[in-house]
């Protein structure tokens, strides 16, 4: 085994949590071995914060658990769970140690159907997917196993099976996939050989689980480059068993406000979410928006050009077909197709009118409806126009805060007309309202006095004034709410640098 333990250099030393090293140290106490593998090693070695960290140990998943006083054990391929408790870091939470293990023939194409365990490393990582994962680390020797060169591949930047890809593919078709996510997160290539893997062997993806391959699937829209990763997803013939309807879009010219074809148009949209950091809801309606577009393009000879009526309302339809055959949650779905649904919100702000804005509003909901302006931003990106967000748009983002923005009215009062009544033992009638808008006036000006105490002692003394004099207070509070709401405009469209 020697021969494959490379000793880390002085200069090169990791930053390793104390949970992590005790855990080594617990095992190397109890006689056993004790390395890092995996997913953790390869993020290590790429100087990344590993998300989740693994051992793999020749102790047995019996002799484990006796090393751990917080455990849990139930797994048949013999992962034993370390809990530590009261740990504000997700990744540390739950520690797993796997004994060395073989595997047999995978009957369903993703799991082994029999587990054996052995005390030799080598025959362990001889069984995973890729180089870049088969690395094995030693924290208290500062030594490397890595029998298939995977330090190699991670400074090459190479995704490659361990072995055949033909085997591994077999063995786990969710491989192919993962090899997709893993290249198209960590920016590395998939090498020739094993490109070829995936592409003879795509149509056993659809051996796998919707739930496992929506997983895979997302990580990739939440990745710093979805278009770089769908792409490659279409190039190793495996988009079209995930979203085929995405296909339909490749070569489907568009009108003359667009500069690329539907699909293009569709993965610069989704490539401008990422880069702005919005959210998953964002980048899948972004993705998804024009997926109708190929069912619903005609040509209008008037015009020498092609339309897409209705392709929003058909492309809500689609998108929840898709997400629902992926099966992503309830909620996820209702607001993807949402978004896609209201996405050609007429924005002609010359035309459009406040109540039409807060329809808009209401319709997506108050609290989706940036998401549906980033989608928008998105969208016309993808058309390849420069600018994200020209006036028309910004002033249209004004008018939405407007409608959103908490109007300056008597409801801000803690007081109303029923208590009005009550302690002044007036009758309902005008004079209520006047008395109510001359407390808001006093309210306006100081808002300390929006008080209990301070509005039934200004309320005797105001009911005791004549319909003239209160009138006139009233008006002036008019005149003060009017004067309040025009000032809180005015601050939204300048951030918004509009008129």
């Amino acid at each position: 085994m020697a021969k494959y333990a490379l000793k880390l250099g002085s200069m090169r030393k990791f930053t390793i949590p104390a949970e992590i090293t005790n855990t080594s140290k617990t095992l190397e106490k109890g006689g056993f071995d004790a390395y890092l593998v995996g997913g953790c090693v390869r993020d290590l070695i790429l100087w990344k914060t590993p998300k989740d960290w693994d051992f793999t140990t020749n102790a047995t998943p019996e002799e484990i658990q006796k090393l751990f006083s917080h455990h849990f054990y139930n797994n048949k391929f013999g992962t034993v769970t370390i809990v530590n408790e009261n740990i504000h870091d997700e990744s540390l939470k739950n520690i797993e140690i796997t004994p060395y293990r073989l595997e047999s023939q995978y009957s369903d194409t993703r799991h082994p159907d029999k587990v054996t365990f052995t005390d030799n490393i080598l025959l362990d990582l001889n069984r995973r997917d890729f180089t870049i994962n088969s690395i094995a680390y030693s924290i208290s020797k500062g030594q490397f196993i890595d029998p298939h060169k995977g330090q190699d591949d991670i400074k090459d930047k190479v995704i490659k099976t361990v072995g055949e890809p033909d085997d591994r593919f077999s063995e786990d078709a969710l491989r192919m996939l993962r090899a997709v996510r893993l290249a198209t997160e960590l920016g590395f290539t998939i090498n020739t050989q094993t490109k070829e893997g995936i592409k003879k062997n795509a149509i056993l993806l659809k051996k796998i689980a919707m739930e496992r391959i929506r997983d895979e699937f997302t990580k990739i829209i939440l990745s710093n480059e979805p278009m770089a990763g769908i792409e490659l997803l279409e190039e190793v013939l495996l988009l079209q068993h995930i979203i085929p309807e995405l296909r339909e879009g490749i070569g489907i010219e568009q009108n003359q406000a667009h500069s690329y074809t539907v699909i293009e148009h569709n993965l610069r949209c989704v490539q401008h979410a990422a880069n702005r950091k919005w959210t998953f809801h964002v980048r899948l309606s972004a993705l998804l928006h024009d997926v109708a577009k190929p069912h619903t393009r005609g040509w209008r000879e008037d015009r020498k050009d092609w339309t897409f009526y209705g392709h929003d309302v058909v492309g809500a339809k689609f998108t929840k077909k898709i997400m629902e055959r992926l099966k992503y949650p309830k909620g996820d779905i209702d607001l993807v197709s949402k978004l896609v649904r209201y996405h050609l919100f007429f924005s002609d702000v010359d035309k459009i009118t406040m109540s039409a804005v807060r329809r808009l509003v209401k319709n997506v909901g108050p609290e989706h409806v940036w998401e549906l302006m980033n989608l928008r931003a998105c969208d016309r990106i993808g058309t390849g126009r420069p600018k994200e967000a020209p006036y028309r748009l910004r002033k249209y983002e004004s008018m939405i805060e407007e409608a959103l923005a908490d109007p300056v009215s008597l409801s801000m009062l803690k007081i109303d007309g029923i208590h009005i009544m009550k302690i002044s033992g007036l009758s309902p009638g005008p004079k209520i309202g006047f008395i109510l808008h001359a407390l808001l006036e006093d309210v306006l000006d100081d808002p300390s006095k929006n008080i209990s105490e301070y509005l039934e002692k200004r309320t005797k003394e105001l009911s005791k004034m004549s319909d003239t004099e209160l009138r006139a207070l009233g008006e002036k509070g008019k005149e003060k709410k009017e004067e309040e709401e025009s000032k809180k405009v005015e601050e939204i469209r300048k951030r918004h640098w509009v008129k």
